[in-house]
C-alpha cells in the first residue's frame, strides 16, 4: 500500500515536471505554428503571463511576416491583461509606431493610454505623467472624435484635470494654513489667472476673501481700512458668484462686521479687539 502511495505521488511529480518542461521547451523552440497556437491558447484560457513568454519569444521570428503585426499586438495585450502596465505601455508604444495602418492600432492606442493612465499619481504627487497623458489623451480625441472609446478617454481627461486643480488650489491654501495670508491671496488669485475654470473654484473665492480678511484684521490700524475695503471686493465678488454657497453665512457674518468696523472710523481699533 505504501508502495502504491509512493508510486502514485511519483507518477504525479513526473506529469508536473513534464509539463513544466514541455512549456520550456516550446518557449525555447523555433517551432513558429506551435508556439503561435500555444501562445492563443494561453490567452484564451488567461494565462496571460505565458502567453506574454511566448509571444515575446515570437516577436523576432514573425518580424516582417503577416503574423508580425499579431504577435506584437497580442504581446504588450497579454503584459495588459496581466496587469504589468508598464511593460504594456511599452510594448503598446513601439506597436503603434511600428504598425500605424494596422487593424489593431486603434485598440493599441487607447490601451496605450489607459497604461499611462493607471501610471499617473495621485494629486499630491509630482503631475508630470498626467500632464503627458492629458496631453496624449486629448491627441487620440482629436484624431479619433467617433472612436468607441472616447467617453472612457473623457472621464480619464476628467479625473486628471481635477488633480491639476485640485493641486493648485491646495498650494495656495497652504499659505492660507500657515497664516500668510497676503502670499495665499496672491497664491489663490494666480490659480484663477492661470486657469479660470479651475473645478475648485469656488473654494478658491472663498479662501481669497477669507486671506484678505485675516490679513486687514491682523494689520496695524493705519493700513486696516483699505486692506478691508479689499476684503469688500473679494466678498462680492464671491456671493456675485456663489451666491448659495455653504460659505454664505459666514462670508454675510464677516461682511456686516467689516462695513460697521469702516462705519466707526476711529473705532476700528477696539472693533478688531473684539
Amino acid at each position: 500500500m505504501r508502495y502504491l502511495k509512493l508510486s502514485a505521488l511519483l507518477a504525479l511529480c513526473l506529469a508536473v515536471l513534464s509539463c513544466k518542461s514541455q512549456y520550456e521547451v516550446l518557449l525555447a523552440s523555433g517551432d513558429l505554428d506551435a508556439k503561435y497556437d500555444a501562445a492563443m491558447n494561453y490567452f484564451n484560457l488567461k494565462k496571460y503571463q505565458k502567453a506574454a513568454q511566448l509571444f515575446e519569444s515570437m516577436a523576432v521570428l514573425t518580424s516582417g511576416t503577416e503574423r508580425d503585426d499579431t504577435v506584437q499586438y497580442y504581446w504588450g495585450l497579454s503584459n495588459y491583461r496581466y496587469k504589468d502596465f508598464y511593460t504594456a505601455e511599452s510594448n503598446f508604444a513601439r506597436f503603434i509606431e511600428n504598425f500605424p495602418r494596422s487593424p489593431f492600432t486603434p485598440e493599441a492606442q487607447f490601451f496605450r493610454l489607459d497604461c499611462m493612465y493607471r501610471a499617473t499619481y495621485r494629486w499630491e504627487l509630482d503631475q508630470t505623467p498626467t500632464r503627458a497623458c492629458m496631453a496624449a489623451i486629448m491627441e487620440f480625441i482629436r484624431e479619433r472624435p467617433d472612436d468607441v472609446h472616447v467617453p472612457a478617454c473623457r472621464e480619464m481627461l476628467t479625473d486628471l484635470m481635477d488633480r491639476l486643480d485640485r493641486k493648485d488650489f491646495e498650494a495656495g491654501k497652504l499659505y492660507y494654513k500657515m497664516e500668510d495670508y497676503p502670499a495665499a491671496r496672491i497664491k489663490l488669485q494666480n490659480v484663477l489667472k492661470n486657469n479660470a475654470e479651475n473645478g475648485y473654484r469656488e473654494e478658491v473665492l472663498y479662501y481669497t476673501a477669507m486671506s484678505s480678511y485675516h490679513y486687514a484684521r491682523l494689520s496695524v490700524v493705519k493700513k486696516q481700512k483699505d486692506r478691508y475695503l479689499t476684503f469688500v471686493d473679494d466678498y462680492l465678488n464671491f456671493v456675485g458668484e456663489y451666491p448659495e454657497s455653504k460659505h454664505r453665512t459666514e462670508m454675510d457674518r464677516l461682511y456686516r462686521q467689516v462695513q460697521k468696523i469702516l462705519g466707526r472710523g476711529g473705532e476700528i481699533e477696539e472693533e478688531v479687539k473684539k
